[in-house]
């Protein structure tokens, strides 16, 4: 008597559902050893900066003086300088990174699309040492000459701006945060316009021959089309280069200038906490304030270059099921 075809056992079936339950078990070990790795790396950062914590309170991170010889922390100049570094750069960088994707995606000629794209993502290929050594030999000495003199004898005379806190007048002495913030743009710059240019090309390619099928222009079928379908990955990229600028290191430390303490000037030396972290933390020996008071810093680093991340991720994952 013959066996219906679908009664029939599969050949090797019992070998297929065994190596699709363990390539799904291993997909599963390799996403819980990221979590496992983030949530240590957070819990060894807080356990050995709790002594700064307990030592200064919350008044650590609100402190404004760093002073070693008294043992005495803020981490607030630090911080300003990260967020103030941080902002400026993108504020730079955004503008410029929307209009090569733009450029890219819509205006550039199809034979130059592939190698301008592969040129732009090549600066984030270059290390960042090699972006800070250009910064302090080439960067620093022209905004001293140019840059900085000029700034303060345009802005000094707008009371809104040369009486405020972040004013320019400053001896143009070349580093400080605003150098450093043109170098972090610069490293910015590759990843927002190869994120934003993923970003406009999933808009779909009806919405756009519908507008210009209206009798839109360039400009009104991306102010009024493009942008509306893809506000929320825009902001995606904008977050995701802010998390890149956070973090940096060494490009920071040769053209900030490295002086921990509250900024009067975007032109003004001031300090990062990865600046104050790479320039102290040799000195630094185990078990005593000082090295909790660095890794105090990485946590506040650590929590705050997360949480921006996580939101660009958030935005970007809303604009793709929407």
């Amino acid at each position: 008597m013959n066996t219906p075809i679908a009664e029939r056992p599969l050949l090797g079936s019992r070998k297929i559902h065994a190596a699709d339950t363990t390539f799904r078990i291993s997909l599963h070990v390799a996403g819980a050893l990221v979590v496992v790795v983030l949530l240590s790396i957070l819990a060894i950062m807080f356990i050995g900066g709790k002594l700064a914590f307990d030592t200064f309170g919350l008044g650590f991170i609100w402190g404004t003086e760093w002073n070693p010889v008294t043992q005495v922390y803020g981490a607030l100049p630090a911080i300003t300088g990260t967020l103030v570094t941080a902002v400026l750069a993108l504020c730079i960088a955004w503008p410029i990174g929307f209009g090569i994707a733009f450029f890219l995606t819509e205006i550039c000629p199809e034979k130059l699309r592939t190698p301008l794209g592969v040129a732009i993502e090549l600066l984030a290929a270059v290390p960042s040492i090699v972006y800070g050594m250009w910064g302090f030999f080439v960067l620093a000495p022209f905004m001293s000459e140019y840059v900085q003199p000029w700034l303060t004898n345009v802005f000094i005379w707008i009371p809104p701006i040369g009486d405020s806190f972040f004013w320019f007048t400053a001896p143009p002495i070349g580093v400080g945060m605003l150098t450093a913030a043109l170098i972090l743009a610069i490293m910015i710059l590759p990843f927002i316009a190869a994120t934003t240019r993923d970003v406009l090309l999933s808009t779909p390619q009806l919405l756009k021959d519908g507008a210009y099928a209206m009798g839109a222009t360039r400009w009104e079928a991306l102010t009024g089309v493009v942008i509306p379908a893809v506000r929320g990955s825009l902001f995606g990229a904008v977050f995701l280069g802010l998390g890149r600028a956070l973090g940096e290191t060494m490009a920071v430390v040769f053209v900030i200038g490295n002086a921990i303490r509250m900024p009067d000037s975007v032109m003004a030396p001031s300090a990062t906490i990865a600046s104050v972290v790479a320039n102290s933390f040799p000195e630094a020996e185990p078990g005593t304030l000082d090295l909790a008071v660095l890794l105090g810093l990485g946590f506040i680093l650590f929590v705050v270059s997360f949480g921006v991340l996580a939101v660009a991720r958030v935005l970007l994952r809303q604009e793709r099921m929407s």
